[in-house]
């Protein structure tokens, strides 16, 4: 291929020797490198694009010595201003008229339109950054704002990991309060001595080694919002010291005898169902009340599956940036086991599972094998069966699957929820009934 047809090729292409010396640089390589022809050509290619991979896993080498093509994975290169851009690399050997290898051709695309494109999406996608485009979390979104506006106390009810004190600095960061602290204190964590002098404070001399007054959250929260976590864990003793606080706004350290009054904002959580407790007597009728005035409940993740993709796509740009890596996503199968999974760690338990994949991998993919082990195949013919992993229409039938569970089998409230007609779902379900992915349950069609 002449040099003047690679000039009018989109895509950046360069060629270089058996000494990885560079002997062609098409136009577009200088336009999305920054670097002219003059200067690339005779310089070794490591020294030119500064890759991610170049010292440790170069796709040209691996190709040179393999006889095998790499075709679009993404990269990252430094260009002549000492920026970061993505591009899609593939690779391939060049030979000689008596077919000897003489060196290599390299093709890469500049991504960064792409990667804007997937930034404004992933916008519309989440809401204080809380992520999520599943219909249970749109409407979480859409009531967050009026939550905040409000002053008034919030409960936030929800399985562990299912972002409790994300919500919570949401409703502060979009309030009035957000100039002042949002402080976060879990109940369940500590005995009552140490909360209640965590929550109130103490005056110098109120127990042996108090020399000094120390202020306690509902001090450092003074005009803010004060988070308490893991509230139903509270003993009966504290919930009275709570209640009296919220009914009173005002509290007194300990040793003090004057109460301080508490402009605070209050917002708890707990993974256990109060109204239930309630029902028990494990948790006071009256304190629940007074926390009880606006009520969100966090849907599990195995609720919001089709939010999976986009939590890994954040987790791993999240692990890219602290731990220095250039890992581009997973691999086809370890979405398939993603997607299956029913998570009953929820969000936390996903973002532990990107992190271990992180540690284990060397390339750019997160492959079955970076897993921890509970999520991988169990045997060698379960990883050979690719009818184990999960098609595009799978995901979609575990997704209506999942819509007809929450809906009690309502055709017409699953199909809201999903967005789609009432007649194109009864012809998915039955598409599925006629297949091994049926849903089980009844599919009533009342609204």
């Amino acid at each position: 291929m002449s040099s003047d047809l690679l000039d009018y090729i989109p895509d950046g292409v360069f060629t270089v020797d058996a000494d990885w010396r560079i002997t062609r640089f098409n136009r577009a390589a200088e336009q999305i490198t920054g670097i002219r022809q003059e200067e690339a050509i005779g310089r070794r290619c490591c020294d030119v694009f500064h890759a991610s991979i170049c010292e440790s896993a170069c796709t040209l080498r691996r190709t040179l010595a393999t006889g095998r093509p790499v075709v679009n994975q993404v990269v990252y290169i430094v260009d002549a201003d000492g920026r970061r851009i993505p591009i899609s690399i593939s690779t391939a050997v060049l030979r000689d008229a008596a077919g000897k290898v003489a060196g290599g051709i390299e093709c890469f695309r500049d991504l960064r339109i792409v990667e804007e494109l997937r930034r404004q999406a992933e916008a519309q996608d989440q809401f204080a950054d809380i992520i999520g485009r599943s219909a249970a979390m749109q409407r979480l979104f859409e009531l967050l704002p009026a939550i905040a506006h409000s002053d008034s106390t919030v409960l936030i009810e929800g399985a562990s990991g299912t972002g409790k004190e994300l919500f919570a600095r949401a409703i502060h960061n979009l309030s009035r309060r957000r100039r002042k602290n949002f402080v976060a204190v879990n109940c369940g964590a500590l005995p009552d001595t140490l909360l209640e002098s965590e929550l109130f404070g103490y005056k110098a001399g109120a127990f042996t080694d108090a020399r000094r007054d120390k202020p306690g959250r509902f001090a450092r929260a003074e005009g803010g919002t004060l988070f308490l976590d893991e509230i139903g864990d509270v003993s009966p003793a504290m919930q009275v010291r709570l209640l009296r606080v919220l009914q009173e706004r005002s509290y007194e350290p300990l040793g003090s005898i004057k109460p301080v009054p508490a402009d605070v904002r209050i917002v708890a959580a707990t993974h256990r169902s109060l109204s239930q407790w309630v029902r028990e007597g494990k948790f006071r009728e009256d304190l629940f009340y007074r926390i009880h005035v606006i009520r969100l409940e966090l849907p599990s993740l195995r609720d919001r599956r089709e939010d999976i993709p986009l939590l890994i796509d954040r987790f791993i740009a999240l692990f890219n940036r602290r731990q220095g890596k250039d890992i581009h996503g997973v691999s086809d199968d370890v979405l398939a086991r993603l997607m299956e999974h029913d998570f009953p760690g929820n969000v936390r338990e996903l973002e532990n599972t990107v992190e271990h994949a992180f540690a284990l991998c060397r390339g750019g993919l997160i492959k079955m094998a970076h897993l921890p082990v509970h999520l991988r195949p169990a045997s060698p013919a379960q990883r050979a069966d690719k009818s184990h992993r999960m098609t595009l229409r799978a995901m979609e039938e575990v997704m209506i699957r999942d819509a007809l569970r929450r809906n009690d089998g309502s055709r017409a409230k699953t199909a809201r929820e999903l967005g789609i007609d009432p007649s194109t779902l009864f012809r998915k379900i039955r598409s599925m009934r006629s297949s091994t992915h049926a849903p089980d349950g009844p599919a009533s069609t009342a609204g």
